[in-house]
């Protein structure tokens, strides 16, 4: 029997239809065969629900919004009869036109609803749109009918977290991927078991909410460029179907969901790059998508004069700490930790979050309050890239909420100057490794992603070949990109057959990611890094779809060494708590030694406040207090000189000796009470 309020009431064509329901906004399948469109607009003066068959330039039906379906200042329909498998969907606005007023309305503009959960028009990969198409990105109604069979977000604790950052497309788009669905979700599905050995367990996933890699396309040297990395969205609750080899047949988000379970059954946590400080629609001269004809005034923050404020560098701002949009980013967070099981966000250009209505930083900005503190979000990991383009930059307040990270660009840094040979940069760095309580002192260290490098700048192989970027091929005269990347090329730029050189690199990669998976707080890898991928001095290639960006998988082969490498230090990490405990410093424990101590050529022995390029520092693993059966020491030397260096070492209680444990270059151990260090070294010996 039909519920009084699902009988139709309007008729049009072979459809009828009804006043909807208010909420959820976007288009949702009612139990009653019915769909249920509901899209606000603050300033608009009428709304029509524009319907095509799929594929079809022309719509096949255009029903307007009775002025009795519009509830406050949203519009909302019931319309029974619609075949969902052959419908792609869009409105129309009418209202005032005045650009100086930031008033945009064009009823003769069909727009994608900003609600909706798929999105036509980009299926397939690179395939060029039809330019005649007026209407490039349309909604498609998804039937919410995936079998998680009892998958729920990992929730594993944030300090035991090792993230790998990738980009869905590039790690299996090369030929020697290995893998049958190329730069999709399904390939990327393939390559689970070799992230499962590799040791991490979580992947943070550069965008993939559906983007236009047509955006700004075009040709250099007779190669296409592209939107490549997608950081501009196009709809925050759709996945990028030309990332599924499955959208053809409408299934991008069953398979988005498959590899997240898939994920999740090999202990492997998901974490989204999402983009909320703008949107694709651009600057003034940008397209109708979405925003800019439903209710420009409520999305974007607009100048006096009615322009668009720039703090993102892509063109426009998302109004973020407006109610409205602050609710669009709730809803869409909800979304994709409800329907699609994520377990966390990083989220790009975080500061813009923090900005009012003109862009001033607020002191307290409700949309980071209301995130931190939201019941759907609540095992959620939040990270924040703490600065965006305006030149806000605000490493170390975003856990003034305490519950999210940062993005540690500090720690990147003097990382990278230190091993590159900065001596004054010593003492920052040790507060770098212990968790950086100089900069998270009122939290922990778990609010401290360290990363040495990331999709944005060079590969860890190229910081170690490379003195300068090398973007020529992105077509900007190698203009774009950062200048200051604090890399060495060892002696030589680029490519090189001098042994010595090559030796000399793979110590420095060494070096750099044995501090970094020994720090406290939570380490982060880019992708191929563990096997020397490299983008040949391309710090910025956010516009290659080729394979300067695929990961070329025949590197795993021939740097199988520094693969082993990497996989013992996660293997390291994974063990030993002490590691990766959320404290700073926990003082003395049971073993009569401190947790967390700094040492010198000689045991204990460091000025902290001098600059040095040869330290050491020790964990004391309290095998009580962690529960491990047995009390462990681990000693990490470093000696970032150009010169050898003897390291005496601690004396550890009778019964434990040292044994090396790895070593990145050719140190000399026998057993005794020091251990030589060659130049640009480290090594860990362990105590056991």
């Amino acid at each position: 029997m039909k519920l009084i309020d699902t009988f139709p009431t309007n008729k049009i064509g072979n459809l009828s239809y009804r006043v909807g329901r208010v909420f959820p906004f976007g288009a949702t399948l009612d139990s009653e065969n019915g769909v249920n469109f509901s899209i606000y607009s603050k300033e608009a003066t009428g709304c029509t629900l524009v319907l095509f068959h799929h594929g079809q330039d022309e719509p096949w039906i255009e029903i307007p919004f009775p002025e009795e379906f519009r509830i406050g200042n949203v519009y909302t329909m019931m319309v029974f009869g619609i075949d969902i498998e052959t419908t792609e969907y869009g409105y129309r606005f009418d209202g005032p036109y005045d650009p100086a007023k930031g008033l945009l309305y064009d009823k003769n503009k069909i727009l994608l609803d900003p609600y909706a959960k798929s999105i036509s028009g980009r299926t397939i990969w690179g395939k060029p749109p039809k330019d005649s198409n007026p209407f490039q990105h349309r909604g498609q109604i998804v039937c919410e009918d995936y079998l998680w069979n009892g998958d729920k977000p990992l929730e594993i604790d944030s300090s035991k977290l090792i993230i790998y950052e990738l980009h869905v497309r590039s790690f299996t788009a090369n030929p020697n991927s290995g893998v049958r669905r190329k730069g999709t979700f399904a390939g990327l599905t393939e390559k689970i078991p070799y992230l499962k050995d590799l040791g991490v367990n979580c992947v943070e996933l550069m965008p993939i909410f559906e983007f236009d890699e047509f955006e700004n396309s075009r040709e250099y040297n007779g190669h296409p460029l592209y939107n490549y990395w997608g950081y501009s969205t196009v709809g925050f609750f759709a996945p990028k179907a030309g990332y599924a080899a499955s959208a053809p047949f409408g299934m991008e988000v069953d398979e988005l969901k498959n590899l997240i379970k898939q994920f999740h059954l090999n202990g492997i946590e998901v974490v989204l790059d999402v983009v909320f400080n703008h949107t694709a629609e651009g600057n003034e001269n940008g397209p109708y998508i979405s925003y800019r004809g439903i209710d420009n005034r409520t999305y974007y923050l607009l100048t006096p004069e009615g322009y668009y404020y720039n703090f993102s560098g892509c063109g426009n701002t998302m109004n973020c700490n407006n109610p409205v949009v602050r609710n669009v980013v709730l809803d869409c967070l909800r979304y994709w930790v409800s329907s699609f099981h994520v377990d966390g966000f990083r989220f790009d250009l975080a500061s813009i979050l923090s900005r009012d209505k003109t862009g001033a930083p607020m002191m307290n900005p409700p949309l980071l309050d209301s995130i931190a503190n939201d019941s759907v979000l609540g095992k959620t990991l939040l990270i924040a890239e703490a600065w965006d383009a305006g030149g806000l930059y605000q490493i170390g307040t975003f856990r003034s909420w305490g519950k999210w990270a940062e993005w540690n660009g500090k720690y990147r840094d003097c990382v990278r100057k230190f091993i590159k040979g900065s001596a004054e940069n010593a003492p920052e760095l040790y507060w770098r490794i212990r968790g950086s309580s100089d900069i998270y002192g009122n939290g922990n260290s778990e609010a401290s992603i360290n990363f040495i490098t990331c999709h944005d700048g060079f590969t860890l192989y190229d910081l170690v070949s490379y003195n300068d970027k090398h973007n020529e091929a992105n077509g900007e005269e190698n203009r774009d990109g950062n200048n200051d990347n604090d890399s060495w090329n060892c002696g030589q730029e680029g490519e090189t057959n001098d042994k010595n050189i090559i030796e000399l690199r793979k110590r420095q990669m060494k070096n750099m990611l044995t501090i970094l998976l020994t720090s406290r707080g939570i380490p982060m890898l880019l992708s191929g890094d563990e096997f020397a991928n490299t983008q040949y001095g391309n710090n910025n290639a956010y516009c290659q779809d080729s394979e300067l960006s695929w990961i070329d998988w025949s590197f795993l082969e021939k740097n199988k060494e520094l693969f082993k490498y990497v996989k013992k230090l996660i293997s390291l990490r994974k063990k030993h708590p002490a590691l990766c405990t959320n404290a700073f410093d926990e003082g003395y424990n049971s073993t009569g030694y401190p947790e967390f101590s700094l040492h010198g050529l000689s045991p204990w022995q460091l000025d902290e406040c001098a600059p040095g390029l040869a330290f050491a520092y020790m964990y004391a693993e309290d095998g009580e207090k962690y529960k491990t059966g047995k009390s462990t020491f681990i000693y990490i030397v470093v000696n970032a000189h150009w010169e050898d260096h003897d390291f005496g070492l601690p004396i550890v209680p009778e019964g434990y000796k040292w044994k090396i444990y790895v070593d990145s270059g050719d140190s000399k151990y026998n057993g005794s009470e020091y251990i030589h260090m060659c130049p640009r070294s480290t090594a860990i010996l362990i105590a056991q």
